[in-house]
This record gives structure tokens, sequence and C-alpha cells, in this order.
């Protein structure tokens, strides 16, 4: 009796989730790994109690407890409760729309399509800058323009962490230029949020890159603290190991990994940034080994290893550093990645012929890269109370 009711329970809450995997299509990984351990764990059960069912009489309580396999069903009800926090925490995406904006602001895309030529016009290194923005605001606090917010004499800001300072500050004047041109026509209704996600695809199809459509509906965040920046960015110098960890911790997988770091495909890197690899990379050697003797030579002449010179940056693609394409993939085909954290992206076969893949069909990496964006821009949003709408992004209103 004992067995059979909680086992009943059991096969109530797997199909129950079932039917949630179903209706929302396993659309994370992390949920259909659940899935799948969810229904190994219930057949493993399932066996066990029919084994149970043929095995000699002993104390009732007892026998079917330990027949019932009670670690076993534990992790169960723990698979299936985070399963349920899963859909709990894409919840908040789910209230983003394409139309959100339609009645309140009916024009915005327009007007941050015009705001984003006009700043690219002025300078082209824009557009990279704004996306490594929107990668640097969505590892933090979420996709809530935290990274916008100016410090003050009580708080260090998010901008103003350590890895931050390098940040373009064209990409901070694209967001506030696209605001002010928004609130002139459509005052205290559209997010910082929501403009940062939308003219970092503008910019990408400015420069020649694929265009997606961008739900909308994401509340600014009432916190940016440079202290919770160090361990949620995913650093240069990082392995393929501590990247993937990072990126699961965001909901993103191996895929989203690879796909999203084809964004340094335009923009230039700080000599810092991979000073590691040139002089002192590890006790043994002071080169990284991987890299290759003439492209070495001339990563060292741009970046002396004694220069100090904050202003020193070097192009991820040198063949395109203002346009988005496919050029990134075959710089790393070709051996001549750039940071750490390129070059570990080809440690594993499936990494490798994602790459490789890309660098053959520019399409396909568009295709992919737009998906991955949109996945990208839905972590950690707010909506509802969880936010508001800022009247200046770099400031809170309250």
């Amino acid at each position: 009796m004992f067995v059979g009711s909680y086992f009943s329970i059991l096969l109530i809450l797997r199909f129950f989730f079932v039917y949630l995997s179903l209706l929302f299509f396993f659309r994370s990984p992390t949920e259909m790994k659940l899935y799948i351990l969810e229904e190994c764990i219930v057949i493993l059960v399932h066996s066990k109690l029919k084994w149970c069912a043929k095995g000699p009489a002993r104390p009732r309580f007892a026998h079917e407890l330990r027949c019932a396999m009670a670690p076993a069903c534990e992790i169960l009800v723990m698979v299936s409760l985070l399963k349920a926090s899963l859909v709990v925490f894409s919840a908040a995406a789910d209230k983003l729309e394409l139309g959100y904006y339609s009645e309140t602001c009916p024009n915005l895309e327009e007007i941050l399509a015009t705001s984003a030529k006009l700043k690219l016009a002025e300078a082209p290194t824009t557009p990279a800058a704004v996306v490594r923005l929107l990668f640097h605001d969505c590892f933090i606090e979420g996709c809530d323009a935290s990274i916008m917010i100016t410090s003050t004499p009580d708080n260090l800001a998010e901008r103003d962490a350590e890895v931050n300072r390098d940040l373009a500050g064209d990409g901070f004047d694209a967001v506030v230029r696209a605001k002010a041109a928004v609130e002139a026509e459509c005052p205290g209704v559209v997010s910082c949020a929501d403009i940062l996600v939308i003219i970092a695809r503008n910019f990408i199809e400015l420069t020649g890159g694929p265009s997606y459509p961008v739900l909308k509906g994401r509340k600014d965040g009432f916190i940016s603290e440079a202290a919770r920046v160090q361990d949620n960015l995913p650093g240069s110098t990082l392995n393929l190991h501590q990247l993937l960890r990072n990126f699961k911790s965001k909901g993103l997988d191996m895929e989203d990994l690879v796909v999203l770091s084809g964004a340094h495909t335009f923009g230039f890197a700080h000599c810092k940034q991979f000073h590691k690899r040139l002089y002192n990379f590890s006790r043994d050697r002071a080169m990284d080994p991987r890299l290759p003797p003439v492209f070495a030579s001339s990563l060292k002449a741009a970046c002396p290893e004694r220069g100090d010179d904050p202003g020193l940056v070097l192009p991820f693609d040198p063949s395109t550093p203002f346009a988005f394409d496919n050029s990134y993939y075959k710089t790393l085909v070709a051996g001549n990645a750039l940071l750490i954290s390129d070059e570990t992206l080809l440690a594993k076969r499936k990494t490798r012929e994602m790459i490789r893949e890309f660098a053959r069909d520019e399409q396909k990496f568009y295709q992919e890269f737009g998906a991955a964006m949109q996945r990208l821009s839905s972590v950690g949003v707010k909506v509802g109370s969880d936010g508001d709408v800022r009247r200046d992004c770099t400031a809170f209103d309250r």
C-alpha cells in the first residue's frame, strides 16, 4: 500500500511533466537532460517494484520501503521539482512579445533603425561595441541594462568593474542616443534593456549580418554592482570546460558558446587580453605552443612585452574587422585564434566540426547566430514589478 501510493504520486508527477515537456518542446537542453534522467529513474523504480512483488515475505513496511529504492524515488522527486522550477524561470521570457509596443510606441523599430544608422556613420567601431555591451549586460544580472548604470559615491556599478573598463564608449553612447530618440516620441514607455537588444540586432544587420526578430517587454533592473561581474562574466583566458560551465549557468549550451563566439568576427581586442599567450603562458612555456610562429611574431610586434598602452588593440578578424561575416571561423580554422577563449573552442571534436561548418557555410552561421542571440537576450529578463522603465538609462529612477 505504502509503495503503491508513493509510486502513484510519482507517476502522476511523471505524466504531468511529460505533458509540460511536450508543451514547451524541450526549448532548453537542460530540460531535455532532466526529462531523460527522470524517465530512466522511473523505469528503474518500476522494474524494482515488479521484482519486489515476487520477493520473499518480510515485514511489510521495511520490505516495501527497501524495494521501492527510496534514494531513486527521492531523486525522481527532486528532478521533477527542478523541472518545475525551469518552467517557472522560463515564464518571464515567455511574457516577451514581438508586438509589445505596437500600441504604445508603434514607430519604435523605425526610430531605432535610424538612430543606429546615424551612429554607425560617425563611428564604425560602434556595432561591435554595442554587441559586446549586450553580452556583458546579460551575463551579470540578466538582460536588464544594468551595465548602463553610472557609478555613484555609494555604489560602484557594473560598468566600472575592472573587466568592463575597456568597454568602448561608443557602445554606451549608442544606447543613450537611441533612448533619447525614443523618449522624444514615446516618453516613459520603452525600457533601456529592450533598446540595447534591438539596436544590437540593428548594428549586426547594418554590418552585413543576419536580421532576426526581437521579442520585447523587458524591464530595466534595480541592481548594478561591480562586485557581481567577475564571477559571472566569461573571461578571455578560460578553457573550454570553464566556458561551458559559465554558459550553462545562464541556461546556454555548447552550441550557443560556439555560435555566439562568432560575434568576434568584428571588433578589436586589447593587448592585455592575449598578453599571457605571448609572454607568460605557463610555468614551463613563455608562449602558447598552439600559436603559429608567424602569427605570434605579428602579435608580439603589435603588443610588446612591456607595453603599457591601454589603447593598443588588434582585430579579432584582420581580414574584415568592421564587417559581420563568417571570417572569424576561417581564422580559427587557419590556426590564428587571438584569445585563449577562441583557441579553446577547437579543443573538442564537436566544437571543431561546428567551426568548420560555419567557416564553409556563412548562411548556416547566420541562421544559428540569430537563434542564439534570441536565447541570449532572454537570459534573466525582468518583467512586471521586477523592473521598471528608466527615463535615463545611466541612472536608477528610484
